[in-house]
């Protein structure tokens, strides 16, 4: 068994059965094709690399065979692979992915130029119909070539899609591996929220006591990111909404941020989304803040708390489909579809996904799933598998 197949689908099966044709190419980011390739193989892609002589300059073929587990193109020969991989027939591969993706490149493409394995992969893939994603990396004074950019437009006009490089300072830096896998498998994935936006609210709030201390919930806003992922590989127009958390947030999906309930009150009035999911562990009391810090050599402190307002009550006033979370601790299954149904009635909640805190280890979870339509369905497994599940459901209630 060749290493590659221990890894296949051990963070997902989202690309199972999806053949991608990896195009490297001589920039020196280059040395993140290997992770690339891994990573998409890692979601249940079958990974091909082809490579082109400048790149051959930067990392070896045996590099790109080890991460890939299938022999590497670095000349277009007898067997003709061009065409019998992304020529116009059935079996032809899903996407042609080309990342790195040098300035070079790109104009060859535009002009219909295929003097490398690569570009003749590319002038194949257009003709027969192949999605051609492209993620570029060079010094930001090629990037910001007038013709480059050029090139760049007359490609996206022909459907290929770019995965816009990261600036930082005087370089356009070759995308994340974790983004330009999230948006293969948006390419390829099932596209059923498309044309959907999707506001996810999520993380815990924070209370200030005093300038040091705050009242708060445990929450680590886990859910919440994976809500927004998957609602993003599904083609959702997606917006995050994150209070404190101790999870990287995907720079590839837009994220505000809050503190406070008050805060995110004040956020409520710009809602305009068409479904909203609030997995937010929201504090149920405010205190009075105290300016400056409460001297910590006080034998006994009290605090007034008084309640805060549910945020929910504020956007069941928009126009929206709206799902909230709730979480219970050491109850029964009835006992927390009991208590869930009856916050969905109370609230006018869409929908309520429920789950007792005793289910949740890491990165594994159980919730129950409630609609108004009277769906009750109990799903397990990881974070990631759950809020796919929920968005299924989210869609037959849609429908």
């Amino acid at each position: 068994m060749h290493p590659s197949e221990s890894i296949w689908g051990t963070k997902s099966k989202s690309l199972a059965e999806k053949k991608i044709i990896l195009g490297v190419t001589g920039s020196i980011a280059a040395v993140e094709s290997l992770e690339i390739a891994r990573e998409l193989i890692r979601h249940g892609a079958q990974v091909r690399a082809v490579m082109t002589p400048e790149s051959l300059k930067i990392i070896t073929s045996h590099t790109m065979e080890f991460a890939t587990g299938q022999p590497v193109i670095t000349d277009i020969g007898g067997q003709v692979e061009h065409v019998s991989l992304l020529g116009d027939f059935p079996d032809k591969a899903d996407m042609l992915l080309i990342a790195p993706c040098t300035a070079n490149t790109i104009s060859k493409i535009a002009a219909g130029i295929d003097d490398t394995p690569v570009t003749t992969m590319a002038t194949t893939a257009i003709g027969s119909g192949v999605p051609i994603m492209i993620a570029p990396a060079m010094h930001i004074s090629m990037y910001k070539h007038p013709i480059i950019q050029k090139n760049i437009k007359a490609l996206a006009e022909l459907g290929i899609e770019f995965i816009d490089p990261y600036i930082e300072g005087k370089k356009a830096k070759l995308a994340n591996v974790e983004e330009i896998t999230e948006r293969v498998i948006r390419r390829l994935g099932p596209r059923d929220f498309l044309g959907k936006r999707i506001l996810v609210i999520g993380g815990s709030s924070a209370e200030p006591i005093d300038d040091m201390r705050i009242i708060t919930n445990r929450g680590t806003g886990e859910t919440a990111v994976q809500l927004a992922l998957a609602a993003f590989e599904r083609s959702a127009d997606v917006e995050l909404w994150m209070g404190r958390s101790s999870v990287p947030m995907p720079e590839f999906i837009r994220t505000r941020r809050f503190e406070t309930v008050g805060d995110l009150l004040k956020m409520v009035g710009e809602i305009d989304q068409d479904i909203v999911l609030v997995p937010a562990a929201l504090s149920d009391y405010t205190v009075e803040k105290t300016d400056g810090k409460i001297p910590s050599d006080k034998e006994e402190l009290v605090l007034y708390l008084k309640r805060a307002p549910k945020v929910l009550e504020s956007i069941r006033k928009k126009k929206c489909v709206l799902f909230g979370f709730k979480a219970e601790s050491n109850v029964t299954a009835d006992e927390l579809a009991t208590k869930a149904r009856s916050r969905m009635i109370d609230l006018e909640l869409d929908g309520i996904i429920a789950n007792d805190l005793g289910d949740v280890s890491s990165g594994m979870t159980k919730v129950t799933i409630i609609t108004k339509k009277g769906v009750t369905c109990t799903v397990a497994g990881s974070k990631k598998e759950v809020a796919h599940r929920i968005l299924d459901e989210i869609l037959r209630y849609i429908a």
